[in-house]
């Protein structure tokens, strides 16, 4: 599942490839806003920890859980 995470004066979003489930994201998310961590931490699939300061979050997009497709398809 794709999550995009804008941060307060830059110029970029992040975007990140998590295996976490929307839910689960969004309770991370939550408890960083409530001030019951500090800090933002998400892992990407590939096993990379992202750690965002809770108050620099500006907005925290969280996609469809994304079904990969093999093969060719036929339109």
């Amino acid at each position: 599942m794709e999550v995009k995470i804008g941060v307060q004066h830059a110029n970029r979003e992040l975007v990140l490839e998590s295996e976490q489930t929307p839910e689960e994201v969004e309770a991370t998310v939550a408890a960083a806003l409530a001030g019951k961590t500090n800090l933002l931490q998400l892992t990407d699939e590939k096993g990379r920890r992202i750690i965002v300061p809770a108050d620099r979050l500006a907005y925290v997009e969280i996609g469809e859980v994304s079904i990969r497709k093999v093969g060719f398809g036929a339109i």
